[in-house]
């Protein structure tokens, strides 16, 4: 649809203005095709695999804004910011923030030149969000994490299920739904929950041909992750399961000489930002986090990621090891386990489901804490403090937990870590009258011009980040009495002030019920148990296998192959055995002389077993002597490829 486009220059053109790249990755460049063409999209491409790229490309050749639903806060914030840093206008809205800043980023969507707008699922359900979204020139709809539309992904988000009527309300032309992860109950999940129409679908392999899959049972994990880390040079992230223990083990290797920090969502913003920029920027070597941490961070030169406890399903597992050997060398994704670990997964699982009573008395608990009258605050936030409230009340520590995320799954609550965000500021009145405001206050002018100089006229228009301290240094004050003069500029409507947070919060996404008329179903919530159950089943099937771990992840996301990785550890362990074995490879070779399929290669080499004849293809491939491209085999022709003619 060559008239949606009104930026006349070629996707590799916008690339490389804004991204600075002169090329695009595997298969973005069909993507972006499908996309400008106006088609419905599907794209499944791994962790690491550009797929912000190819909903951004095409939304700037095309007219109008392009809405991107995000389940993250961080990811949404991050992915602003990289736009923003580009020189393209980019905003989101998401729980915490005001219902003025709210308005002033619907306003600059709709009047100003905003490009890209991320939002939440929750939000799309408001009668704000669609009344000022009927407003805007809508060229495409981006769904990010779009797997979180499926009951059978790991992460199932409801409000998810309200993209579709919000498509076509507003009868946006085209969606591109995008995921790391999804087997074919998810992916079929996707096409029919977004009502997409004959999709373009795209798929990469999940095989990363830089990235060595292992996993070791032993007693001492801890002088495994040692070795490891002696052995393997170069940036790491270690993952476990709780906040007390990323300190731990961040301490043990310290005291072994390794450059390390722990990273947790229960740190204070300022904390996070500071851990996380010294390890991006490689003056950290080694972080050791909970899995809060590595969404959405670019970094391209991750060695190893070290999971020292299991994680819940093998979705969860191939994000979080994906983020190693973005920039295409080699790199490590390893495992490590003991029995104790298989039984907790287990029960882990088997505990997964939260007792109605509970869910409904916690939810209860939670409108008394915060004095709600039932019918009100829906998109309410409250700053959160969880022992407090658990105390309050008399609750279970960890059920209570478990029964606020299962609250959050079903669509009534949303729960944010703390995270710092900075202070910002918008003027309220126009220049004229802020001018005048000056003139009558002259106390308060010096503020006032600061703010000016620094921030200029977009903060008019555009909530703006400030630091205190820079208008304390251009006032020749104190930081607090800025504070207080930000503060009273704020009551008396000159300026809307937002100081600095950074405590976590809880917002409730509906009008607060009665209790008893949550609406839970109990088969449903078995049904995820189950579903649970069969996940981390497939994780400790796959720490035990003693198959290609490669191809394990491929079959689970439903990619037919028979050919093995022959980097994993299973693969260089069974290598050492079969290279004492007779393989037919001089056969092999010259049967290769026509390319041919696998079928075809068993039918002729009969007389040999199919694994000595797959072996034999791998060893080949490894050794380039032969290819394979879309299930064909051939062998290389080098003096082809040299052009013809003799061996200088």
């Amino acid at each position: 649809m060559v008239d949606r486009v009104t930026n006349h220059m070629s996707p590799q053109e916008v690339l490389k203005q804004y991204w600075g790249y002169s090329s695009f990755r595997p298969q973005q460049e069909e993507i972006i095709k499908s996309v400008i063409d106006g088609q419905d999209t599907l794209a499944l491409l791994p962790t690491g695999g550009g797929k912000s790229i190819c909903f951004q490309v095409p939304a700037m050749l095309l007219e109008g804004i392009c809405i991107v639903i995000s389940p993250l806060i961080a990811l949404m914030k991050d992915q602003v910011e990289q736009l923003n840093n580009r020189g393209i206008k980019a905003t989101a809205i998401f729980s915490g923030m005001s219902k003025r800043e709210i308005d002033v980023s619907l306003d600059n969507c709709i009047y100003g030149d905003v490009k890209f707008l991320y939002v939440s699922p929750e939000r799309l359900q408001t009668e704000l969000m669609v009344e000022r979204s009927k407003k805007m020139k809508v060229s495409l709809l981006a769904v990010d994490e779009a797997h979180c539309i499926s009951q059978w992904g790991y992460d199932f988000r409801p409000p998810y299920l309200e993209i579709a009527d919000f498509k076509n309300q507003l009868n946006i032309p085209s969606v591109v739904a995008l995921t790391a992860t999804a087997t074919n109950e998810v992916e079929t999940d996707i096409i029919a929950k977004l009502e997409m129409k004959s999709p373009q679908i795209f798929r990469k392999s999940f095989a990363r041909a830089n990235l060595s899959y292992s996993a070791f049972a032993l007693e001492n994990k801890e002088g495994k992750l040692l070795d490891i880390l002696r052995n393997v040079e170069g940036s790491s992230v270690v993952y476990v399961r709780s906040r007390k223990r990323t300190k731990q083990v961040a301490e043990l290797l310290i005291q072994s000489g390794i450059s390390a920090d722990f990273y947790h969502a229960g740190l204070t913003g300022k904390e996070r930002s500071a851990k996380q920029d010294a390890w991006i920027q490689n003056s950290l070597r080694v972080m050791v986090a909970t899995n809060a941490f590595g969404m959405g961070i670019d970094k391209a030169n991750v060695r190893t990621v070290i999971h020292l406890d299991l994680p819940d399903s093998l979705e969860a597992y191939y994000q979080e090891a994906g983020r190693a050997g973005r920039d295409g060398k080699k790199a490590y994704a390893i495992v490590l386990y003991h029995q104790k670990d298989l039984d907790f997964l287990k029960e882990r699982a088997e505990k997964s489901v939260v007792s109605i009573d509970l869910l409904q008395r916690t939810y209860q608990a939670l409108g008394n804490y915060f004095k709600l009258a039932v019918g009100s605050h829906a998109f309410s936030s409250f700053p959160f403090h969880y022992d407090q409230f658990i105390q309050a009340f008399n609750l279970p520590l960890l059920d209570t937990y478990a029964a606020l995320r299962k609250l959050e799954e079903e669509g009534l609550i949303q729960l944010n870590d703390s995270y710092f965000e900075g202070s910002k500021f918008i003027f309220n009145l126009n220049k004229s009258d802020t001018y005048k405001y000056q003139i009558a206050n002259p106390k308060l002018d010096p503020v006032i011009k600061a703010l000016l100089r620094l921030y200029g006229g977009e903060a008019f228009n555009v909530y703006q980040r400030l630091k205190e301290k820079e208008i304390a240094t251009l006032v020749k004050g104190r930081v607090s009495d800025v504070r207080l003069h930000l503060k009273f500029l704020h009551d008396h409507e000159v300026i809307d002030y937002q100081p600095s947070s950074d405590s976590p919060t809880i917002t409730f996404l509906t009008p607060r019920l009665e209790a008893d008329k949550i609406p839970i179903d109990a088969q449903q919530l078995d049904w995820r148990r189950k579903l649970a159950i069969e996940k981390a089943g497939a994780v400790a099937a796959y720490v035990q296998a003693d198959g290609c771990r490669t191809q394990i992840f491929q079959h689970y996301f439903n990619e037919d192959t028979v050919l093995t990785c022959g980097i994993c550890d299973n693969d260089l362990e069974r290598r050492k055995k079969i290279k004492a074995e007779t393989l037919p490879l001089d056969e092999l070779e010259t049967l290769l002389d026509a390319p041919r399929s696998l079928t075809q290669i068993k039918a002729l080499l009969a007389k040999h077993p199919e694994i000595k004849i797959v072996d034999g293809l791998r060893i080949l491939i490894e050794d380039g002597k032969v290819m394979e491209e879309n299930g064909v085999f051939s062998r290389i022709d080098y003096t082809i490829l040299r052009g013809g003619g003799e061996e200088s």
